[in-house]
């Protein structure tokens, strides 16, 4: 009777276990080459890509091999935004260098083929020669609303192509060496005195590589001067010396007194309120001009 049960035992389930399939022939899901995001070959990607830390928490593969770096490179102090490379500091486009409202303290330095500089609303407090010596493509400068006190000599003289140079709202005593084809120059608010500006400051050489002939905007309103400025050249258009201390004018000062016919013929406007003098006084100080100053005549 044994004998009967194992034969059949042995008929009936030995077949069935054979017929079994292996666990690793267990078929998988299967997912198009085109992944999306959140598909769980993606997750597995993800899971992959990070790793353990001995407290259980999860850092990227990134960070982990920055936390097996050299350990000296955690001392490194963070660089100062003023040690930044010039157009990393600033914005550098086509030319032009926009350095605003940045907090530096002195002129970057500056790529050769910048043509136009805008280093306004910064603590600049000094301008020296250096700062300019190889960038000759100068067109325009503006360092309106820093604290310059100081201009190197001859710190402009290199620029022969600057045409604009803003200086207003500084600390200047006194003007600096203006370059030959400058056309406008703005030095208002600031605290320049008349003994502050040389009195060849605006007169043409008798070198004309170093005539100062195209200058047709001058503005130096709201400062401290005592008298207009000599030697203006004729090529001026406008002139802004309000809200100064001038007290006298000669009929030299825009005009010639040895000549009743000259006529200053580009001179449009000259502004001259908020000064303690009266113009009505001088009268003859008028005569070449086409327009009378703006200002007090009683």
């Amino acid at each position: 009777m044994k004998t009967l049960q194992t034969t059949l035992f042995l008929l009936v389930f030995v077949p069935l276990m054979k017929s079994a399939p292996p666990l690793q022939q267990e078929s998988l899901p299967f997912y198009d080459s085109d992944i999306t995001w959140g598909s769980p070959i993606q997750q597995d990607h993800e899971i992959q890509s990070q790793d353990i830390r001995k407290d259980g928490t999860n850092v990227s593969l990134d960070a982990s091999l920055r936390l097996q770096g050299d350990d000296s490179e955690r001392n490194v102090p963070p660089t100062k935004d003023t040690n930044l490379p010039t157009c990393l500091l600033c914005v550098c486009l086509s030319g032009s260098v926009y350095c605003e409202e940045i907090d530096i303290e002195a002129v970057p330095p500056l790529p050769k083929e910048t043509a136009y500089l805008y280093a306004r609303f910064n603590k600049i407090k000094r301008i020296a020669v250096s700062d300019f010596a190889d960038i000759t493509t100068l067109r325009r400068i503006d360092f309106s609303g820093n604290r310059i006190e100081e201009i190197e000599d001859g710190a402009f003289s290199k620029l022969l192509l600057l045409e604009e140079l803003s200086l207003a709202e500084n600390r200047l005593l006194k003007l600096p060496a203006l370059p030959p084809k400058l056309t406008t120059f703005n030095a208002n608010q600031n605290r320049i005195k008349s003994r502050g500006i040389k009195a060849n400051a605006f007169k043409a050489s008798k070198r004309q590589y170093f005539r100062l002939t195209n200058l047709a905007y001058l503005y130096l309103g709201h400062n401290a001067l005592e008298s207009v400025p000599l030697n203006l050249p004729e090529s001026l258009r406008i002139l802004h010396l309000q809200y100064n201390n001038i007290t006298t004018i000669t009929d030299d000062t825009f005009c010639k007194s040895n000549n009743t016919r000259y006529i200053r013929t580009h001179m449009d406007e000259i502004r001259m309120e908020g000064n303690p003098i009266v113009l009505a006084k001088h009268v003859n100080a008028f005569a070449c001009l086409r327009t009378l100053p703006v200002g007090t005549y009683y």
